[in-house]
């Protein structure tokens, strides 16, 4: 019996998952507001006290840089650390891993059902892969293929700089420069990014700003409310910003993509993309994903695929914690 959990900025799954062969079954789930809590330590033993299940290993992908069995969480004012989780659930070792790595394994766990293709690729399409994730923040990872399988391998390429590609991403980059030392991509794909790209287009008066709207993200989760207003067509200012933030989604997947010699595919996941499905099927993530010069033909050529199945990473925490 595995706990596996996943750790993001803004919740926290954990569920117990047993191993059976090469097979994993999912048993009992648990999601916790990740900002609700002082620490893992505490979501992790109120879980495990609801439950009356042994646990023979444990492995939790944590969103931010994991080193010597500790990660200090990136989106969470919050310290991992193996050795003490281990310590807690009174087992020898605990796996920590960064949650898109955990991700990358669980990608292997998924059935095609859980995909939806942006991209069909070359037929015969093969080698190392990529896995990008926009949430609460922007992970990024890859897979390396060693002519058998995939094997997973960690990277923060998300807080990499932002790179403009036109005089209106140069405008962006200088409005977020007045209020960030740094400005990564993750501060303009992740919901918060998205949130960045709609101020900048409403302070250059790219569109007005409809009262009810300035309500409701004054009174909750203002991505959720500038997504929502651009998928019904409620708002014209939020739709150009859902665009703008599509276009640079891809444009950084392509990025990704050169890096790992991606041919044997990019995998898009989070908690953002199978909630905007019907705007990355359109042109704008491919166009920008593909627009890379003269290797556009290389781009072409490789698989993208969303993944809808939000149990990715606990999977993939599971199967990591199985090759430990």
């Amino acid at each position: 019996m595995i706990l596996a959990g996943d750790i993001g900025g803004t919740k926290t799954n954990l569920a117990f998952i047993e191993a059976q062969g090469r097979g994993l079954m999912p048993g009992a789930e648990g999601t916790f507001a990740s900002r609700e809590h002082s620490s893992l330590d505490d979501i992790v033993r109120r879980f495990v006290s609801a439950h009356t299940l042994p646990i023979d290993s444990a492995c939790f992908g944590v969103a931010g840089p994991v080193k010597h069995g500790r990660c200090e969480a990136v989106n969470l004012p919050w310290v991992v650390d193996a050795r003490q989780l281990a310590s807690e659930l009174g087992i020898e070792t605990v796996a920590l891993l960064n949650d898109l790595e955990a991700n990358a394994y669980g990608i292997a766990a998924l059935d095609p059902e859980d995909f939806v293709v942006l991209n069909a690729g070359a037929p015969d399409a093969e080698g190392n892969a990529a896995v990008i994730a926009a949430g609460t923040g922007l992970g990024e990872a890859g897979l390396y293929w060693d002519g058998k399988q995939h094997r997973p391998f960690v990277s923060e390429g998300g807080h990499a700089d932002f790179a403009p590609r036109h005089a209106l991403e140069a405008d962006l980059l200088r409005y977020l420069l007045a209020q960030f030392e740094h400005v990564s991509y993750e501060r303009v794909v992740s919901g918060p990014g998205l949130y960045n790209i709609y101020r900048f287009l409403r302070d250059i008066g790219s569109g007005e700003e409809p009262l009810w709207l300035g309500e409701e993200t004054r009174a909750g989760d203002p991505s959720a409310a500038i997504t929502r207003a651009a998928l019904t067509g409620t708002c014209p200012l939020c739709g150009q910003a859902l665009d703008l933030f599509v276009s640079i989604n891809g444009a950084e997947a392509g990025n990704l993509a050169l890096k790992v010699m991606g041919t044997g595919g990019v995998f898009v996941g989070g908690g953002i993309a199978p909630k905007i499905i019907a705007k990355l099927k359109e042109t704008t993530f491919i166009k920008a994903f593909t627009a890379k010069g003269r290797l556009r033909p290389l781009l072409e050529a490789m698989p993208v695929r969303v993944s809808l199945n939000d149990k990715t990473a606990l999977l993939g925490a599971a199967r990591c914690a199985t090759f430990a």
